[in-house]
């Protein structure tokens, strides 16, 4: 609320709502930020004076009140995503988004059964990075992480301290899987083998690197990898919470069962949608 007060907005009454959803909680998959999203809707629908509202504005006004207000250690991707819709590339530094192919075959999410540690994943992983950033840019004032090159990780890891190594690796190899798998979406037809690969490859580094991924939900992926999915990996901040698979309609079903007989608390096909 007071995010809009700020832009002006004013409240004469107040509201008894009830709030209900089958969003796992805690769980990785961005339940808050789907809240605040939803409870900056209805309270923009709430003025008297009718003002129009994109989503783009909603999710930075999302972010602003879910993150920045509190002073939290979370991005803006969930926000932004979420108030959009859609598979999205997200320019964290300007804020802007890119709409990207959401034809990825079929998407399967798999419940650990076990709580994330967003704030201590989190702050460790953006602390521990940026340090190693900090680290190479007293040597290297030029060094631009938006211009990296697979290379730069062993040009630059001289200047980086043993702690922040495995987040310097982290630092430059997750932004390159990303420009990857930004340039493979933006085809209307992506390929998913790719994709899945990239995923596969994202999840060593945060197995790895970040230390993310406890033994459970590494035992849980590997048996959805067994029965044929094409990429699997932790979402949200780690330490527990949700994993995503990708899969085809012919091994979906098998994928589903092999999460759950390998302790996932539950699994089941979900949906990209604007």
């Amino acid at each position: 609320m007071e995010i809009l007060r700020l832009q002006g907005a004013t409240f004469k009454q107040g509201y008894t709502i009830e709030i209900s959803g089958t969003i796992p909680v805690n769980a990785g998959v961005s339940s808050s930020s789907a809240l605040v999203v939803a409870w900056l809707r209805f309270l923009i629908e709430a003025q008297e004076v009718n003002r129009t509202v994109t989503d783009a504005q909603i999710g930075r006004w999302a972010y602003e009140a879910e993150v920045l207000f509190f002073k939290q250690p979370g991005g803006l991707m969930d926000q932004y995503t979420i108030a959009q819709g859609g598979m999205l590339y997200i320019d964290t530094q300007k804020g802007e988004t890119t709409p990207l192919s959401s034809k990825i075959g079929t998407l399967l999410l798999a419940e650990s059964g076990l709580a994330k540690q967003t704030l201590e994943v989190l702050q460790n992983a953006r602390h521990y990075a940026q340090n190693a950033i900090d680290e190479v840019s007293r040597q290297y004032p030029d060094f631009d992480l938006q211009k990296a090159k697979e290379e730069d990780y062993s040009n630059y890891l001289h200047c980086v301290s043993d702690l922040y190594k495995p987040y310097w690796y982290a630092t430059i190899n997750n932004y390159l899987i990303t420009l990857n798998a930004k340039k493979e979406l933006l085809n209307s037809n992506p390929n998913i083998e790719k994709i899945g690969s990239l995923m596969n490859a994202h999840q060593k580094i945060l197995q790895e690197c970040i230390q993310n991924t406890p033994e459970p939900m590494r035992i849980q992926m590997q048996a959805a990898l067994d029965a044929g999915a094409l990429g699997a990996k932790i979402i949200g901040s780690g330490g527990g919470g949700c994993m995503v698979a990708l899969a085809t309609e012919e091994t979906k079903a098998d994928i589903i069962q092999a999460f759950k007989s390998a302790g996932a608390k539950d699994a089941y096909q979900v949906q990209l949608a604007r």
